[in-house]
Parts: C-alpha cells; structure tokens; sequence
C-alpha cells in the first residue's frame, strides 16, 4: 500500500505565501515523476507543478514564476512553495507520485487534497 499526505494548506490573503508538503510513505521501490494538480470549484482540474526524480521542472503558465516545487528524494517529499499568491489560485491542492513497487510495477498515487483560499 502506497500513501500521499499533504499538509500546509489553509487562508492566506492575496500577495502572501504558503507552502505545501507531500509525504509518501509504503511499500515504494522508487518514484518517477512527482508534483501538484489543483481544482478550483467548477473549473477542471489543472497541472500546477511537476518535478522529475532529477529536479527538473515544468509549471503551468499562470504559476510561473510565483510556484516553486522540489523534492528530498531519500525522504519522499515533494513540496510546493507558493508565493504572491491570488485569488484566483483558490483550489483544492493535491500532490500525486508515479511510483514503482518494483522495477516493472508501476502506478499513480494521489493524496487526499488540501485547500488552499486566497482572500482578496
């Protein structure tokens, strides 16, 4: 069994920061690709940060810039540290992990999610 748990989230006022942390934890023989999705009420849910096992990074267009994502490896976590932050960064964060149990067993693993509210 493999798990995701975030933390961090919570009520921030526009132009403030934040950062969320994504520990895995289980049987996980190694993790590929970790990062962060986001889902606002009533908008689909969008690719924020993504992060390779080598650091390498991509961001969505409207967090560049402002989002920053790393990772300790030896401890599986992932972090999103959020700065100026905007109303319309409002969702629900949720990190997920490409994670292997074995060489060849592979799956995606998601966490619960945690709000993020930006007030204006």
């Amino acid at each position: 069994q493999v798990q995701l748990v975030e933390s961090g989230g919570g009520l921030v006022q526009a132009g403030g920061s934040l950062r969320l942390s994504c520990a895995a934890s289980g049987s996980i023989f190694r993790i590929g690709v970790m990062g962060w999705y986001r889902q606002a009420p009533g908008k689909e849910r969008e690719v924020v940060a993504r992060i390779t096992s080598g650091g390498n990074t991509n961001y969505a267009d409207s967090v560049k810039g402002r989002f920053t994502t790393s990772r300790d490896n030896a401890k599986k976590l992932v972090y999103l540290q959020m700065n100026n932050l905007k109303p319309e960064d409002t969702a629900v964060y949720s990190c997920y992990a490409d994670v292997y149990r074995s060489t060849y067993n592979r799956n995606d693993y998601w966490g619960q999610g945690t709000q993020v509210t930006v007030s204006s």
